[in-house]
């Protein structure tokens, strides 16, 4: 299975929105997408961004450093 990922690190709100939401209309139903990101906003944005549009969240973390990852399933 090919990774996808998308590295919004160091960009803030609501760019890392946006680039998630571009990269997943070029996936397929059920293709992943692993993003990283630094804004804190992502933390609320993420969450909401999959629930307002029909994607699922499958894994949300963050590591020693601070940088958030979001793993997003696409729906149908």
């Amino acid at each position: 299975m090919t990774e996808h990922l998308l590295d919004a690190r160091g960009l803030t709100c609501p760019l890392p929105i946006l680039r998630a939401r571009k990269q997943l209309k070029l996936l397929e139903a059920g293709q992943c997408l692993t993003v990283l990101a630094t804004d804190p906003s992502a933390r609320r944005d993420f969450p909401s961004f999959c629930a307002q549009t029909g994607q699922r969240l499958v894994e949300e973390s963050c590591d020693a450093d601070g940088v958030l990852r979001f793993v997003i399933e696409k729906g149908a």
